[in-house]
């Protein structure tokens, strides 16, 4: 169980200026304008806010800087912003048009130097390294990680990737389960407790929430940050709900 404070983080997966809602990183389904959504999560409680341009790194491109400005201006919680971040002038860029922090997975697997130098330029504090897995029980973990949103297999273990990210410095580290995302089946829970055992990151708990069950089962496994998309988008879970059921069974949380 979390000694921590466990904080809750929806994330708005971006395509086209919409935040959408895939299954499996596929089947990508409209949930409404970002800048409303991010009004309405932070007005519901939420902790922390993630917006991730989820088809930028395999269109070649940015991430979507005005869109990035105009969610910043509403946003009053830390806003994590992740896709398209290849190098430490494009995660400049982020942060100047509004993100506290920035997400990078596929161009710091590709360049671990991208980490330092994003750490270097703007402090461990501004940087969150993503980590796409699937299932792979060829791999000493039992997880590989994927880069390009998903779609291309590295053949290199998650959870050793993952010690090199925490070695470099990382603060936090954001793992997704592929079979997991969209799924509402639950959390990945062996890859969460893996990297929370391996790292002293903090790790974010990423793809599969579909009841509250599954958050609680997460902050068990050495989550301290929550992140779910389809359960909040498509009102299946209230932000204080989730709060309350979660102190209910031991977890310390934001008020």
């Amino acid at each position: 169980m979390s000694e921590k404070i466990v904080k809750i983080m929806p994330c708005l997966d971006m395509q086209n200026g919409r935040v959408v809602k895939g299954v499996h990183f596929v089947d990508i389904a409209d949930a409404g304008d970002p800048v409303e959504c991010a009004k309405a999560y932070c007005a519901a409680g939420a902790d922390e806010l993630a917006m991730l341009d989820i088809t930028a790194t395999v269109e070649n491109r940015g991430t979507m800087l005005e869109v990035v400005k105009k969610v910043a201006e509403v946003c009053t919680v830390p806003f994590t912003v992740g896709g398209g971040i290849s190098d430490a002038a494009t995660a400049g860029a982020v942060l100047k048009a509004g993100a506290d922090k920035v997400s990078v997975s596929s161009a710091a697997f590709r360049n671990p130097e991208i980490i330092t130098d994003i750490i270097r330029e703007y402090g461990v504090d501004a940087l969150t390294v993503a980590i796409d897995v699937d299932v792979n029980p060829a791999m000493p973990s039992g997880y590989e990680v994927y880069i390009d949103g998903g779609r291309t297999a590295t053949g290199f273990d998650a959870v050793e990737w993952a010690k090199k990210v925490d070695a470099l410095g990382v603060k936090v580290i954001l793992p997704t389960s592929k079979a997991g995302d969209g799924a509402k089946t639950g959390y990945d829970l062996p890859v969460i407790e893996a990297m929370h055992k391996a790292c002293s990151a903090e790790i974010v708990a990423s793809g599969g929430a579909g009841k509250l069950e599954d958050f609680l089962e997460a902050a068990n496994a050495g989550a301290t940050v929550l992140l779910a998309a389809s359960v909040f988008h498509f009102k299946t879970i209230a932000i204080p709900e989730l709060k309350s059921y979660l102190a209910s069974n031991g977890i310390k949380v934001q008020q």
